[in-house]
Order: C-alpha cells, then structure tokens, then sequence
C-alpha cells in the first residue's frame, strides 16, 4: 500500500472550501484513497468523512491506496493538501486548484 504523509496548509485547515477542493479532486482521478488521522481513516471522496477529521492548519494526515494509479493519485492530493488553498480565494474568483478541477 503506498502513503503519503502531509501536513495540512489551508489556514482554515480541511474545512469548507479546502475540504470540498481535495474531495472533488479525490473523486476526478478515479483511485480509491483513505485518509487517515490517528486512529480514524476516512474515504477521500466523503465531504462528511473528510471534515470529521478535524484536521486543522499544520496538522499531519496519511494518505493510503493502493492498486493501478495509487502513486500518482497519492502525489497529486499531498500536493493540494501541502497549498493554503484559502489564500488563493478571491471574492468571487476561481483559485487555480478551482480552475485545474474544472479542466
């Protein structure tokens, strides 16, 4: 099983707008991939298991799959988590991971 371990950069954390970024993009690359914190793991596709976690800005979570795409899908969702997605918000504008998503 390949993991990744990544520290939490939005300043509200995995929360709102992060939180539903990272899930959308869990979703689009097709991969089934668990985060965990502590002893909870979650599906990175549930919005509801996600923002159960509670993870707040710097806090470290695991990201587990495995299976045909499990590298890449891994590095593309430390990558999201590891930007403060919220510094990218604009009133009204799409932020880049927004845009990225849209494509």
């Amino acid at each position: 099983m390949a993991q990744r371990t990544v520290a939490v950069a939005s300043a509200s954390g995995l929360h709102a707008r992060p939180a539903k970024l990272f899930v959308q993009e869990a979703a689009r690359l097709g991969v089934p991939v668990t985060v965990r914190l502590g002893d909870k793991a979650v599906p990175a596709r549930s919005m509801l298991g996600v923002l159960s976690l509670g993870a707040v800005q710097g806090t470290e979570v695991t990201l587990e799959a495995d299976g045909p795409g499990a590298e890449e899908a891994l590095d593309a969702l430390a990558a999201l988590l590891s930007r403060d997605l919220d510094a990218d918000a604009e009133p009204g504008a799409k932020s880049d991971a927004e845009e990225a998503l849209d494509a």
